[in-house]
């Protein structure tokens, strides 16, 4: 069963650990005062909590979250239950070692931290399953419960004897037979063929490390345990509230390379979560890029996250300031809360949640930034920053029933190719940089307020008028064939180098590329040069010369055009930039790594010839501004965030309505504050 969240209101709360405060009732008291004057309507409850939930094994104690509920429900909010699984008693490990994880050496972890259990172990999936039954018997009526939210961020890796032997029968599943294992793996190469399957184990510093397949196969089954453990997880509470819909947070976005979560294969697992929602935490204001920069970033990570449903999310995480875990935990500047949370309600989130409410008064996260500080007064710079969103949101509140603008251009996303170009023993470690490289291709169309969705290989590409496939490393022939049918029923596609190498058992195809990848590019691919961070080559196109670094791939024209060539080394004035013609569609190949100059006026022609330039009432002149839409059959709603220090001006083609000054504006300039976020309405 998957269950839609049906809101009438943005949410905005967060985090709220009131089991640290049990024992001063009046700091609970104050607490609920402020959420009122925040106008916080939703606390997402029990994270951490297992050790108060269940203080020894078989002896509960929910008298405290009773109590919360019930103030909770006297202001009209709403509750996130969480299943407490992230953080496990001490009780539990000392009488059930097993639980603990095992590290890649073979040891096992004494108790400590979060997030450390297996998630293999029979012992705890059945402590898991009866606390969380308990919780949904206790709650699942409630008025004010909203969803579930299962664990918290799940991660990590256990090595244990019991994962080893899941990790055997998930390798015996996939090849059935030895001797495709050992095709698929190679390993006949260093003497590695296998001759039992008890021979299977995880890649190790002791062992295997650079057994390419096998490497691969371990990230999969991680995401698969995952999966597995979290299905196990809400087994109780799909059977006992079947309608309360299930989230649990993702994670990605932090600095310095504002990266996507590396570790699970967030594609594969939002099939298995009612709503997707994720913890954002940029660093804003930091030293080494723009605000507008960090500001592309932060708006793909939200992008990606939407496109894993191709439908609204929510924040489950986000800092009213500071927080305490990054390199360099500086506060955000004034209007800098106001603008970033928009900017994610402007991408399609349904919620503006914090951890966290009340700043923890010591331990690991004592110093992470909080609606209510160590001061627990109303009159913090956060507090008030809080208090003026939630008013936004009150403003917005006809908005929760649209959805961010549909996209006519995407970018090909594949966890197994970054993975596997990762672990390619080729090229350069240091400049492969296979997200980076999407964040390249997605900064023209975020400064020209052009919607885009990210695709998983399975996804229907037929949708878009464009898809941008870089660096696709490990490429199946059956994906091949689907770039193909796109084009040729009217698709536009732009590849770039290191593409096609290695199918899905990371071996390397011969003879070239898969036939249908040839037909659709029209060129014959020879090989990558591999350049030093200090050298460069030149692209030659259209009377202009572009810088190139890092990559040049050198190929044979078959049936595509050339566009741009190579203007130094041995192979200047070979192809570098082609375009073929197949059925009524095109496919554009860029053979190499080149600056923003080329990548925005590449695009900026290719939009214009594809007609991907949206109209808008709303004109602006400085790309650091950003207009967002989100839409429904009645009305549209444009974001205007400008993410410079400087004002900013847009020229309105009226007549709008501003959200947040609840006026009429019948047409003329307007003025964007620096960190600064005009809202406006137009009824169709």
């Amino acid at each position: 069963m998957v269950n839609k969240l049906q809101l009438s209101h943005f949410l905005h709360g967060g985090d709220y650990n009131p089991d640290q405060w049990i024992d001063s009732p009046k700091v609970i008291d104050r607490d609920f005062e402020l959420f009122k004057e925040a106008k916080i309507n939703t606390v997402s409850l029990g994270i951490f909590a297992w050790s108060k939930l269940e203080p020894e094994e078989g002896v509960f104690n929910f008298e405290w979250l009773d109590n919360i509920f019930d103030r909770v429900e006297q202001q009209g909010g709403h509750v996130i239950l969480a299943t407490p699984s992230g953080a496990k008693p001490r009780w539990l490990a000392e009488k059930y070692p097993e639980v603990l994880r095992v590290n890649e050496n073979g040891e096992r972890n004494i108790f400590g931290e979060r997030h450390n259990h297996c998630y293999t172990s029979p012992v705890y999936r059945e402590k898991v399953q009866e606390i969380n039954t308990k919780l949904a018997e206790r709650y699942g009526k409630r008025k004010s419960l909203l969803m579930w939210h299962i664990s918290n961020e799940y991660g990590g890796q256990c090595f244990c004897d019991l994962c080893q032997q899941e990790f055997r029968n998930w390798i015996k599943n996939k090849y059935q037979t030895l001797d495709n294992l050992n095709q698929s793996y190679w390993s006949s190469f260093w003497s590695h063929s296998y001759t039992s399957w008890d021979q299977v184990h995880s890649p190790s510093p002791l062992g295997d490390s650079t057994f390419l397949g096998l490497n691969l196969d371990w990230k999969r089954f991680v995401t698969e345990r995952t999966i597995d453990f979290f299905k196990s997880e809400i087994k109780p509470l799909r059977e006992l509230t079947p309608e309360i819909p299930i989230t649990t947070n993702f994670m990605g976005g932090n600095p310095p390379d504002s990266h996507v979560f590396y570790d699970l294969d967030y594609q594969e697992f939002a099939k298995y979560v009612d709503v997707v929602s994720w913890d954002s935490y940029p660093n804003w204001s930091n030293d080494y890029e723009s605000t507008a920069e960090l500001a592309m970033k932060t708006a793909l990570m939200n992008d990606m996250m939407r496109s894993l449903k191709h439908d609204n999310y929510l924040i489950m995480e986000s800092t009213p300031s500071q927080v305490n875990w990054h390199p360099f935990n500086r506060s955000k500047r004034p209007g800098m809360h106001e603008m970033g949370s928009l900017q994610q309600i402007a991408h399609g989130a349904n919620s503006a949640l914090y951890f966290q409410l009340h700043q923890s008064r010591g331990a690991s996260e004592m110093y992470h930034g909080a609606v209510i500080t160590h001061a627990m007064s109303d009159n913090t710079r956060a507090f008030n920053d809080v208090k003026t969103v939630g008013g936004d949101l009150q403003k917005l509140q006809e908005a929760i029933q649209t959805k961010h603008q549909a996209a006519k251009v995407a970018i090909v996303f594949d966890y197994d190719n970054m993975w596997a170009l990762d672990d390619s023993r080729n090229y350069a470690d240091s400049t492969k940089k296979y997200w980076r490289t999407i964040q390249q291709h997605y900064k023209y169309f975020w400064e020209h307020d052009i919607p885009v969705e990210f695709v998983s290989v399975t996804d229907d590409l037929t949708p878009y008028e464009l898809i941008i496939d870089p660096m696709h490393f490990m490429m199946d022939p059956a994906f091949a064939d689907k770039l193909h049918n796109y084009v040729e029923h009217g698709g536009h596609i732009v590849g770039t180098y290191i593409t096609g190498m290695v199918n899905k058992q990371f071996l390397a195809y011969l003879h070239g590329w898969p036939q249908a990848l040839h037909d659709t590019y029209g060129i014959e691919f020879i090989e990558t040069d591999t350049l030093y961070p200090k050298q460069n080559n030149e692209l030659i196109c259209h009377n202009k010369m572009y810088q190139v670094s890092d990559y040049c791939d050198l190929f044979k024209i078959d049936t595509a055009t050339e566009l741009g060539t190579y203007g130094k080394d041995f192979y200047a004035g070979s192809p570098a930039l082609t375009v073929n013609s197949l059925g009524r569609g095109q496919a554009f190949y860029i053979g190499c790594r080149t600056d923003s100059a080329f990548l925005n006026d590449f695009y900026e022609q290719l939009s214009i010839q594809i007609g991907l330039t949206n109209h808008k009432p709303i004109k602006k002149i400085s790309p650091k501004v950003s207009i967002q839409v989100r839409q429904n059959k009645k009305t549209d709603y444009y974001f205007v965030i400008n993410f410079s220090h400087v004002e900013s001006e847009i020229t309105i083609n009226g007549p709008v309505y501003d959200v947040l000054s609840s006026q009429m504006i019948e047409s003329g300039n307007q003025k964007v504050a620096p960190y600064g976020v005009n809202i406006y309405s137009t009824n169709h």
